[in-house]
């Protein structure tokens, strides 16, 4: 509730908010030929969501902001503009990032995210294998996967 009014900040600029707890995700489509000029929409909201939030009492964190571009191969070859300004810091484009659990990458082919979720399924299963070590013979023989008679 105590950050509600910064959707109004935001959609002054014509950009989009989701907020889910304290995290915000400000947004836009464009074509690439507008880049540019999306990276100075992107900016100047953040100063005036930082305006807002300073006389709020509240704090946004320029270092745990991240800047992703979404598209094609073909579409993110074209975008020169990597590194965008935020409030007195820069920053670099990234082509992975976290949001909500799932890893999303820039050309949203889920990748990164099946590779996350091999890596904990493997994990776990390593993790089975030293408890069936600590098992009897006859339980380990039991609870091991197959067909039973």
């Amino acid at each position: 509730m105590y950050t509600a009014e910064v959707h109004q900040v935001v959609s002054s600029h014509g950009l989009n908010l989701h907020q889910y707890a304290e995290d915000c995700q400000v947004y836009l489509s464009t074509f690439v030929g507008d880049a540019p000029d999306a990276v100075e929409r992107f900016s100047r909201c953040l100063v005036d969501v930082e305006d807002w939030m300073s006389t709020s009492r509240l704090r946004l964190n320029p270092t745990k902001t991240q800047v992703m571009w979404l598209g094609s191969k073909h579409q993110l070859s074209k975008i020169t503009n990597r590194d965008v300004p935020i409030i007195s810091s820069m920053a670099h484009a990234v082509d992975t990032s976290r949001d909500l659990g799932v890893m999303v990458d820039s050309r949203l082919t889920m990748a990164d995210q099946v590779v996350a979720i091999c890596r904990g399924a493997y994990y776990q299963l390593r993790q089975l294998r030293s408890v069936t070590r600590s098992l009897s013979p006859e339980a380990a023989k039991n609870s091991s996967p197959g067909i039973h008679n």
